[in-house]
């Protein structure tokens, strides 16, 4: 008689992801990620969802200098073994050539701009970036039109949460942000 064994769940690895992919059974347009070892299939853009990317990247390449900062849209974080999340924006410290043996794997800040991932990007993104120390989340929620800052990363979330609606401001390094800035 065999010995049956319960079913379980394999937990991706980023080299195994990336063989996916070179293999073909990942394409480039495949708007997946790789999030605790398992690959989401993340739901395609609206419009303004891709309004307000443009707009948060345009904000921020104002306040982090290009000689000291890339500010990224839609590039891969290495997170540990098990994640590589694309974040909508995210700013990273370096130079490109900076990450040609792998992607970056911290950010001074990270943006996910949240309608139909509102809740993801609160319950699955937000424990990933605490646990990984990224200093600063922020999402910019279209659906109440506000932007909720999270910073002081502690374990599984952040110590400090705030949300701003789009008649105020945020200060990120000494300069004021409009919220209504980010919102298209």
């Amino acid at each position: 008689m065999s010995t049956a064994t319960a079913p379980t769940t394999h937990r991706w690895t980023r080299e195994e992801y990336h063989d996916l992919a070179d293999a073909g059974f990942l394409g480039e347009d495949d708007p997946v990620e790789l999030i605790e070892g398992a690959i989401i299939r993340m739901s395609p853009q609206n419009t303004p969802h891709a309004v307000a990317i443009r707009l948060v990247r345009r904000v921020l390449q104002r306040i982090f200098p290009g000689d000291k900062y890339l500010v990224d849209e839609q590039l891969p974080l290495a997170l540990g073994p098990h994640s590589e999340p694309e974040p909508d924006v995210s700013v990273v410290e370096g130079q490109p050539r900076d990450f040609l043996d792998d992607h970056p794997s911290s950010a001074v800040l990270v943006v996910e701009v949240a309608d139909a991932s509102l809740q993801f990007d609160r319950t699955r993104k937000r424990p990933l970036y605490a646990r990984h120390d990224l200093p600063e989340y922020w999402i910019v929620n279209l659906v109440d039109r506000q932007l909720e800052v999270h910073w002081g990363p502690t374990g599984e979330s952040y110590t400090e949460t705030t949300v701003h609606t789009a008649d105020e401001t945020v200060s990120l390094r000494d300069q004021s942000v409009a919220v209504s800035d980010l919102l298209p």
